[in-house]
């Protein structure tokens, strides 16, 4: 999203979601679509682009059907979509666990090819070497353990 006429990003960025932590609650929902993303962009905080696409949209039986270009693709729809919410995509499985290298370059093809402010990965201590790489990167992380 370019900035608006006062050179500032109309959009939500990750920092100002961390700086709500514990306050205002934070309004988000999934999308996969860029009319999804049009019509929920003015109601919430957060988009998130799930990798539940490759179930919901790509009839597969798990997430585990998700692929890198399958969540570009998605993630690049939900930005032509949306203006103000911080859009958040999920790195799918296989991108990002076997080494902090393989994760921050997943991660900055993900945000380069999307223009999204966060990544979402799965996973406790096992990826904690990849998530402080990615972080170390530049790139915000969503966390997601369960």
């Amino acid at each position: 999203m370019a900035p608006d006429a006062s050179g500032a990003d109309p959009r939500i960025s990750a920092s100002s979601i961390r700086l709500r932590k514990g306050g205002e609650p934070i309004v988000c929902l999934t999308a996969y679509t860029y009319p999804i993303a049009r019509l929920l962009d003015d109601h919430v905080d957060l988009l998130l682009v799930g990798d539940s696409v490759a179930m919901v949209l790509h009839g597969h039986k798990t997430t585990l059907g998700a692929s890198l270009e399958m969540m570009i693709a998605h993630g690049q729809a939900v930005m032509r979509g949306s203006a103000k919410a911080c859009v958040v995509v999920d790195m799918p499985a296989g991108s990002y666990e076997a080494t902090a290298r393989q994760a921050v370059g997943s991660a900055r093809r993900i945000v380069g090819e999307t223009g999204c402010q966060a990544v979402k990965l799965e996973g406790g201590v096992a990826v904690a070497r990849q998530i402080a790489a990615i972080v170390a990167a530049g790139i915000p992380v969503m966390g997601h353990i369960g």
